[in-house]
């Protein structure tokens, strides 16, 4: 179709500027992504910075995607942010330490910038900052060969605002140990190891912070400040005398003046950041004079918008009862911020260029549509050409081409616009798995794209149409010159967001049960010998002239046992009831061995049931799966994301178990968000691929209609029949479902309980997938257990259920664990907060003037619009709904996808959300009598925010203590203290703790459990599995296998001055104990080398013993005893060792070998050191094997 180019226009390519500081321009007429285009464009063209200032941080982020999409394979334009503190202000919460760093890394390029973007919104724009010298004098450049006094160092860090930890993880830390510091400055995209040889830096290596291995070598680094303002004597003593002069009455009275005076910075302290300056800067004062500042729309309303909601804060903080008396005075706003005259005052003095976007909706093309839309821009030219300072862009609105998959022709709508369109077309898909789908719709129906890495690939070819990769909401028409970038929700009106994962090094399942919670000194712990009894701590001890050490536990009548570290494999952290009521027991009693066989007979009786359930389903006739490696490959390549090794193992193992004769039970446990749904995908195109049908049960209609959506869009281009089962269905549409599934033209069904029903048959049923199994009800979790012995089963959860767990965990059931949370996906703040009017309007305010959303979860229909009243008063800035089960279904999805679109910001909802659809703006959760929620039900809550970059906020409001049960009380004690991500495993193990573990097989097994702890119940529980397997019976009487004691009389530890952290030292005595093979301790002594430094003796020591234990637990040996001499090795009761070997060495070396008795073998030999005595009884073992 011809398009007419007017003269009054401008192409989008060749953007015109002003010339002079002062000079004004206005742009119109930018269409979609026009506004990206043409900045990216201008700041090419201009010499010097281009500052974009934004209305608010949501249209920040929107313009970012498209900036960084034009201006891609441009290393020379630069894309910077200075991003909102996303605090609200008079803030008591400090903003996050990513965002600081982010904006001081800003502040410090921003003088020295030649050229590139930044961007900025108002409020931002708004805020004072410290003076340019602050970055100056409080910045280090560190070389390799330069001087570094570690202590000095450690001050000065202090100082500015570094806090010490044990391991490295955030910006703003660092840790000393030894001749190693370990630093993540601010601004830098990855934290730094400096190794020092005596005073002098001998090298910097950059490292991973979740492997903690270090990466890459460098020669140079430069460290920021941690704080945007200084804690050095001087400040302290300027932010003291700025506070007299500003707030009346006695300064000590005030907790915050008090913390400051001591060096502290407390919680909210950057709302008194002036007073640690004679003056404050403002962004100006940053940036360089030849500048060029754009600004959409109109700054001055943005601005004095802004200016009233400070003004209104600083009054309601001068009457909030926080506030009262002199604690914390707030200051004035014109102190801490701009008024929009001085704005606009600062704006006068550089080049601007104004804009407005052009927020045309996008409809359906149609063939008139070019020549109406050139219409219009013609009748925009003529009324704006006047003002001679108002430039139009050749661009038109975006029209959508919906791609409709039930159509006979679904690519009809896109078809006719390429046929008539006289210019070139880029198409955009979201992510590279995306872009493959698309690749082969289209080609599937003639349309054949060349595909292209980036915009400016395309740019830079002649080819007519293209394919290539990014976010982008809208696309662009522009029309001189010719070119129509289609963005994918152009195609298909909807949004499906990437999750890209960072790379994680694979964590072992037995791993993390093992390190599930830290030792705290007090808990009760279990050893395997002499009972419970409690942790007291690690103690270094000289026995003779040897240092160990030891690991201290306090039985009843406060004896201590010392339990060297080299048997830390011993010992278990007791669960089983509440550490109050957990046994402790006395030491050298028969009571712990009485204690421990009833337990092992019970454990056997329970054993014995569970082999004979997984007999009767091992007796069935198996349907082991074959496994089509290409297809399979084919429809990997469809997933959007970048699988995990996490996801890859839980994957390959699926299929592994579905392709063997065994019948497949599998638990896939990783928090929401994490990939199960893909492990569940790949599962069901192999069973699907094998001609048999797949059942997906989910807990609610909601999460069936999304699952539905999810599968239908992923096996669109596959001959298969996605069918769904719930009450979105009418009579009829059910029975159809019904008869299809029956005769077998259904291949996938997803569905509610409605699948349990004995009406629904299956012609070749194959897999059943449940997806949080804990949400059904008892009598649907029995006919899940008749299933179970039927077909095929795999389970998702985020938080499995107890019995799940145990079942898991003693080897009934396969696991899989996906911990692996996505990149830059930030931790979930926790509150536990009481019912305060002016704290839930401050947490919701927070959420939406960062351009998020809010969930307000209250679990009673019956008074839900009462509470949506009252929040609607208590903000009524936000724009709110209403969600809850008991609403016409139909209803409820509306609202969900409006919710999901933006629509509103404060959804009030009972717990239908619970597994709900995924809202990445939704960032903070505010739970309404959290008290009442199980644990695995807060953390499934909690989980529907904290789905994007942003620092997720989830408040549990709560009665006072007194009015609630010791259960719930530690339930929000345990979710509060649990921030990391993937740790719902976790707490279903503290669910475990709380309720007693009585889930087990009934309450017959808690008696048990509570006596000798969880952990040791689940060992003697597999051990019984085991015996049972191989035919043997168990030997109750018989003690439990300690494994090889090995004394050289050396001392074997990880030294304190080596390793400070007490922590971090007793998870490495554990690893190293119970490291199952060599390659497992060198691997261990390689991360330890690269971590802290190289291994001292004693440390290296511990290394060399441990592998000797290997090989000796491997022969049979029980005790071996050298020192300076010789020795002895005493054999166990069943030695693994060839007798003809024993006499071999006895006869060879008849002087240095001899046999005492039947079990014990004498040596006789000078070994003065520790090297020696490790070498001859390697060699003596190594004989032996």
């Amino acid at each position: 179709m011809e398009t007419t180019n007017f003269s009054s226009e401008i192409s989008t390519l060749s953007p015109i500027l002003p010339t002079r500081s002062g000079d004004k321009l206005r742009w119109g007429q930018l269409y979609g992504a026009a506004q990206g285009l043409a900045i990216v464009q201008a700041a090419r063209a201009h010499a010097g910075p281009t500052v974009v200032v934004m209305p608010d941080t949501a249209s920040s982020n929107r313009l970012e995607t498209e900036l960084r999409f034009f201006a891609s394979n441009s290393d020379a334009l630069p894309l910077l942010r200075f991003p909102d503190w996303e605090t609200l202000p008079y803030d008591l919460a400090s903003p996050h330490q990513d965002i600081i760093s982010e904006r001081l890394s800003t502040l410090y390029r921003l003088p020295g910038l030649t050229n590139g973007i930044l961007l900025v919104p108002v409020a931002t724009l708004m805020t004072r900052l410290a003076p340019r010298n602050h970055l100056e004098a409080g910045s280090l450049v560190l070389a390799e060969g330069d001087r570094l006094n570690v202590e000095q160092t450690r001050e000065r860090f202090t100082i500015a605002g570094y806090r010490t930890v044990g391991q490295v993880m955030e910006h703003g830390e660092f840790a000393v140990r030894g001749s190693l510091l370990d630093l993540y400055p601010m601004g830098s995209p990855l934290p730094y190891r400096i190794d020092l040889l005596g005073d002098e830096v001998d090298s910097i290596r950059t490292f991973d912070p979740e492997t903690q291995r270090s990466l890459k070598k460098i020669s140079k680094i430069n460290l920021l400040p941690a704080r945007e303002f200084p804690m050095t004597e001087d400040a302290i003593d300027r932010f003291r005398g700025g506070w007299r002069r500003h707030f009346a009455g006695d300064p000590t009275a005030s907790h915050l003046y008090r913390d400051v005076s001591q060096g502290l910075a407390p919680s909210g302290i950057e709302y008194y950041l002036p007073l640690f300056f004679e003056t404050t800067a403002t962004l100006f004062d940053y940036l360089p004079d030849n500048s060029l500042v754009m600004v959409e729309g109109s700054v001055l309303e943005t601005a004095e918008a802004f200016w009233s909601d400070v003004r209104e804060r600083f009054e309601q903080c001068q009457r909030d009862r926080q506030y009262e008396g002199a604690d914390r005075p707030p200051l004035p706003p014109d102190i801490l911020f701009l008024q929009a005259h001085e704005v606009f005052a600062g704006l006068r003095n550089f080049r601007r260029v104004h804009f407005a976007r052009s927020n045309t909706e996008a409809k359906e093309a149609s063939p008139n549509d070019i020549s109406q839309g050139e219409d219009t821009g013609q009748a925009m030219a003529s009324s704006d050409v006047s003002r001679k300072k108002t430039w139009n862009f050749a661009t038109r609105p975006p029209l959508n081409f919906p791609i409709d998959s039930h159509a006979p022709k679904p690519l009809a709508i896109l078809q006719g616009f390429l046929d008539d369109f006289a210019g070139r077309v880029l198409l955009v898909a979201e992510t590279p798995g995306r872009r493959e789908v698309l690749r082969e719709l289209f080609q599937g129906h003639g349309i054949r794209p060349t595909p292209f890495s980036d915009w400016y690939d395309f740019s830079r070819s002649d080819a007519p149409l293209g394919l290539t990769v990014a976010a982008l909401e809208q696309g662009v028409m522009l029309t001189d010159p010719h070119i129509a970038v289609i963005s994918e929700p152009q195609l298909f009106g909807k949004r499906a967001m990437q999750r890209r994962r960072r790379k994680k090094a694979t964590r072992d399942t037995e791993t993390i049960v093992r390190n599930l919670v830290e030792l705290a000194p007090g808990a009760p712990v279990v050893h395997e010998v002499h009972g419970v009894g409690r942790y007291r701590g690690l103690e270094t001890l000289t026995i003779g002239d040897i240092t160990n050490e030891f690991l201290t536990l306090e039985y009843e009548g406060g004896d201590k046992l010392y339990v060297p570290v080299s048997s830390l494999h011993l010992i278990t952290r007791y669960t089983g009831t509440d550490a109050e009521h957990a046994p402790w027991h006395k030491l050298g009693s028969q009571k712990w061995i009485k204690v421990r066989q009833k337990a092992a007979q019970k454990a056997f009786d329970v054993a014995a049931e569970l082999l004979d359930i997984q007999a009767r389903r091992a007796a069935r006739t198996g349907f082991p799966l074959e496994v089509n490696e290409t297809e399979q490959q084919m429809f990997a390549q469809g997933f959007p994301f970048e699988e995990t090794p996490d996801q890859q193992t839980a994957i390959a193992d699926t299929l592994s178990d579905l392709a063997s004769e065994k019948p497949t039970d599998r638990l896939i446990c990783g928090d929401v968000g994490f990939g199960k749904t893909e492990v569940a995908m790949r599962a069901t195109f192999a069973v699907v691929n094998n001609n048999r049908q797949v059942a997906i049960l989910v807990p609610t209609t909601l999460l069936a209609q999304q699952h539905f959506q999810t599968f239908s869009d992923r096996f669109a281009d596959w001959p298969v029949r996605v069918a769904q089962l719930s009450r979105f269905l009418t009579k009829p549409q059910q029975n159809t479902v019904l008869t299809e599934l029956a005769d077998g033209r259904a291949d996938i069904v997803i569905g509610t309980h409605r699948l349990l029903q004995p009406d629904v048959k299956f012609k070749r049923l194959g897999l059943v997938i449940l997806d949080e199994e804990h949400r059904f009800g008892v009598r649907q979790k029995e006919r899940l257990k008749a299933l179970r012995t039927e077909v095929d089963v795999l389970t998702l959860t985020a938080t499995p259920i107890p019995r799940t767990l145990n079942m898991a965990l003693a080897g009934m059931r396969d696991l899989s664990l996906i911990t692996t949370p996505p990149e830059r996906r930030l931790s979930i703040k926790t509150f536990i907060r009481q019912w305060e009017a002016n704290a839930l309007r401050e947490a919701i305010l927070r959420e939406i003037k960062r351009g998020g959303q809010v969930y307000f979860v209250h679990n009673r229909v019956e008074d839900i619009e009462k509470v949506a009243g009252e929040l609607g008063e208590l903000v009524p800035e936000a724009r709110t709904h209403i969600a809850h089960g008991q609403m016409p279904e139909s209803q409820l999805e509306q609202v969900m996808l409006d919710f999901y679109h933006q629509r509103f910001n404060l959804l009030v909802c009972t717990t239908v959300i619970e597994a709900g659809i995924d809202v990445p703006t939704a960032n903070t959760i505010i739970i309404n009598r959290a008290d009442r929620f199980g644990l695995a039900q807060i953390h499934q809550l909690r989980g529907r925010v904290g789905r994007s970059h942003h620092r997720a906020y989830a408040y549990l409001i709560v009665p006072p203590k007194k009015a609630m049960t010791a259960d719930a009380v530690k339930r929000l004690e345990a979710i509060e203290a649990l921030e990391d991500l993937g740790v719902g495993f976790s707490l279903a193990t503290h669910d475990l703790e709380i309720r007693g573990a009585g889930e087990l097989l009934g309450q017959e097994q808690s008696g048990q459990i509570q006596e000798v702890g969880y952990s040791l119940y689940m060992d003697l529980l597999e051990r019984a599995i085991t015996a049972l397997k191989i035919g043997k019976m168990p030997e109750f009487d018989r003690p439990l296998e300690n494994g090889a004691e090995i004394d050289l009389r050396i001392p074997a530890l990880i030294p304190d001055d080596y390793l400070p952290d007490v922590h971090e030292r007793l998870l490495l005595y554990k690893r190293i104990a119970g490291a199952p093979d060599a390659d497992i301790l060198q691997n261990l002594q390689v991360e330890m080398i690269d971590r802290f430094g190289l291994l001292p003796e004693p440390a290296r020591n511990l290394f060399h013993i441990t592998e000797l234990k290997l090989k000796a637990n491997a022969l049979g040996i029980r005790k071996i005893d050298f020192g300076e001499k010789g020795g002895r090795i005493l054999f166990g009761l069943e030695p693994n060792v060839d007798v003809e070997k024993i006499v071999a060495l006895v006869q060879d070396e008849p002087k240095v070998y001899k046999l005492e008795g039947s079990d014990k073998v004498r040596v006789i030999k000078e070994m003065s050191g520790g090297e020696e005595r490790v070498k001859i009884l390697g060699e003596i073992l190594d004989h032996l094997s």
